[in-house]
């Protein structure tokens, strides 16, 4: 079986239930009603939201075959990338269903933004770290 079919299979058996179980796992809040012209979008969203975390979860099977091969000189550099890639990649369906359970209450809003807001920026720190590294190694 080809990769890509990998990947698109792994992403859509986890994604779909992901998807469906998001509400479940974190019942919405009733402070947040959307309108039905709304609805739409949030669905859209939601739905995104759990593939790229299927599409998380095959990156973590394919890519850490990878990572395991990388030589020691740059394994740490490489798990930190690796680590922040998939932060980037499945931290989002939690995110947003957090926000969703959370509704208007001020204060779990400051720990779902510090907790995912802020490690978001650190995965990008060292993704660019681990970009400008490689690039440096590649052509020196």
């Amino acid at each position: 079986m080809k990769t890509w079919l990998k990947f698109l299979l792994i992403t859509l058996i986890i994604g779909i239930p992901a998807f469906a179980l998001g509400p479940i796992i974190w019942t919405p809040s009733p402070d947040i009603k959307p309108t039905a012209s709304q609805m739409p979008f949030f669905i859209f969203l939601s739905a995104i939201e759990a593939l790229l975390f299927g599409f998380g979860i095959a990156v973590i099977i394919y890519g850490w075959k990878l990572v395991k091969k990388v030589p020691l000189q740059s394994k740490n550099r490489t798990l930190a990338a690796f680590v922040s890639l998939e932060w980037l990649l499945v931290s989002w369906w939690p995110h947003d269903n957090l926000h969703i359970h959370n509704g208007m209450n001020a204060q779990g809003l400051l720990y779902i933004d510090y907790i995912f807001h802020v490690t978001i920026i650190i995965a990008s720190l060292i993704l660019v770290h681990y970009f400008f590294y490689a690039i440096k190694e590649k052509y020196k």
